[in-house]
């Protein structure tokens, strides 16, 4: 069947559409195989028709300038953004597999959630006010880091009077100033790479930089530089924790010089969140978050090494600062019956410690109904027999 210069981007627009009319987050499309959108995080067929790999060669052609095309025909995959006029706009990946071209497609909502209307613990608003240092989103692709900080660089907006540089790829949401001045670049459009869009900021007089992902040594130690010179650097990592970001971020330069940029991430770290979205009980999905916030012990811990010790610094903080690790968010999920006990158990840390809590071991609440002077009787021990 021949297909004419415009007949698959109309296509493509249809399967959008129908994506977000029914709540979905990522279309896939693949040469050989039925279009498949992505809803609550299961995948659905969108039809029954195939792909074939001349639809998707022509698909790309459509919709990609000359220059794209040629890029995605040499690098063998391309990162860009689509728009669907005010309709909705998509972070987009074409990429050749042994088929043929594949494409997905994620949906870049057009409003910016509130970080209220998300329900996430009051302890993150608290990072819309902090002045300087290094602040990290973190966690699995789909877990909603764009959208948190989104959230938390649209409060900025609304209480401060900054100037911030946005450095994405490709830019997602789009941020309208209100008391800040925002200038957003997208890399391969507006900017080279990363790392020089990020050297360039540092004369620009930023007051606040997100980096879109900190994704080589080039841009961490710029980004650590910008921290330690007095701005305030945003960005992500695919990291599912605060112990393992901080390791990542180390492990990433070399031996010799680890030492010293462990140092400089203990001192330019305000605050790490670790996000997974675990499925509801209503059938939506809501946020797991482990939060790391600066505290003198945290600083500590990183300068000396001491890693392994930040969960239960994390776990102790939370009543006095605001901290807490993924199971202590899970467990506050499944007490406000968000969740079902097994996807509690399914996406903890530790599933044999967060069954002994939801039993009552070790929780404040059951400690205080024992009464310390009662005959040792009342518990009903027995003697090995």
């Amino acid at each position: 069947m021949s297909i004419i210069m415009g007949e698959m981007e109309k296509r493509l627009q249809l399967y959008l559409k129908a994506m977000m009319k029914n709540g979905g987050s990522d279309l896939h499309l693949k040469s050989t195989a039925i279009p498949r959108v992505r809803s609550h995080g299961v995948l659905k067929s969108l039809g029954k028709d195939r792909l074939t790999a001349t639809m998707m060669e022509n698909l790309a052609k459509e919709i990609l300038t000359p220059d794209q095309y040629e890029k995605l025909v040499y690098d063998r995959q391309l990162d860009f953004s689509y728009v669907i006029g005010t309709e909705g706009r998509f972070r987009a990946n074409f990429f050749y597999q042994m088929n043929g071209l594949s494409s997905v497609m994620r949906i870049i909502p057009v409003e910016i959630l509130s970080l209220d209307k998300l329900k996430l613990p009051p302890v993150v608003a608290e990072f819309a006010d902090v002045s300087r240092g290094m602040i990290l989103v973190t966690g699995v692709t789909g877990s909603g880091k764009s959208t948190t900080l989104a959230a938390i660089i649209d409060r900025i907006n609304d209480t401060h009077s900054k100037h911030i540089i946005t450095v994405e790829d490709p830019v997602e949401f789009v941020h309208q100033d209100k008391k800040c001045l925002i200038n957003q670049r997208g890399v391969g459009e507006d900017a080279v790479s990363f790392a020089s869009a990020l050297k360039g900021a540092l004369r620009e007089d930023p007051d606040i930089i997100l980096v879109g992902e900190m994704r080589d040594i080039e841009t961490i130690e710029i980004g650590l530089h910008a921290a330690n010179t007095g701005h305030l650097v945003f960005s992500t990592l695919h990291t599912t924790d605060a112990r393992e970001t901080i390791d990542r971020i180390v492990g990433t330069f070399p031996p010799e010089e680890q030492p010293r940029i462990r140092l400089s991430v203990a001192t330019v770290i305000e605050g790490i969140l670790c996000q997974r979205l675990i499925p509801t009980i209503d059938g939506g999905r809501v946020a797991g978050l482990e939060i790391l916030k600066k505290t003198s012990r945290i600083e500590q811990l990183i300068a000396e090494n001491r890693d392994a010790e930040i969960p239960d610094a994390l776990e102790e903080g939370k009543e006095i600062y605001g901290t807490q690790t993924f199971d202590q968010s899970l467990l506050d999920h499944y007490d406000n019956d968000k969740i079902t006990k097994e996807m509690a158990l399914e996406y903890a840390t530790n599933p044999s410690d967060m069954l002994l809590k939801m039993a009552g071991v070790g929780r404040g609440a059951i400690a205080q109904d024992i009464d310390p002077d009662a005959p040792v009787d009342v518990f009903d021990f027995k003697e090995d027999e």
